[in-house]
């Protein structure tokens, strides 16, 4: 068998290409929510997105444990990106989502 059948084919996360991290943050194109699902589903599908947005906007502005980011620091960020204050529930879920990256 030639060497060549044996090398995986590139995927997106393989190809080398660059990595800009510098960029403002732009949210992604929103696609609609499958439909027949309780309330319950939806509040909380949403509160998980607007948490891992907030988490990460924070993880790229150095706040890297849990424990720096108070309620007002995860707000301010929030203000910063262009996201609606997060509740209590949300900013909780936030510092979850750093807590349990490691």
């Amino acid at each position: 068998m030639p060497a060549a059948a044996l090398k995986p084919k590139p995927t997106q996360s393989t190809v080398k290409r660059p990595v800009l991290l510098d960029l403002p943050y732009e949210p992604v194109e929103k696609r609609p929510l499958p439909p027949g699902r309780p309330r319950e589903w939806y509040v909380t599908h949403n509160r998980r997105l607007k948490a891992m947005r907030l988490a990460i906007a924070l993880l790229d502005s150095g706040v890297y444990m849990p424990n720096q980011a108070r309620n007002e620091t995860i707000r301010h960020t929030a203000e910063l990106i262009g996201v609606h204050p997060p509740s209590d529930t949300t900013c909780h879920m936030v510092r979850a989502l750093m807590r349990y990256s490691r």
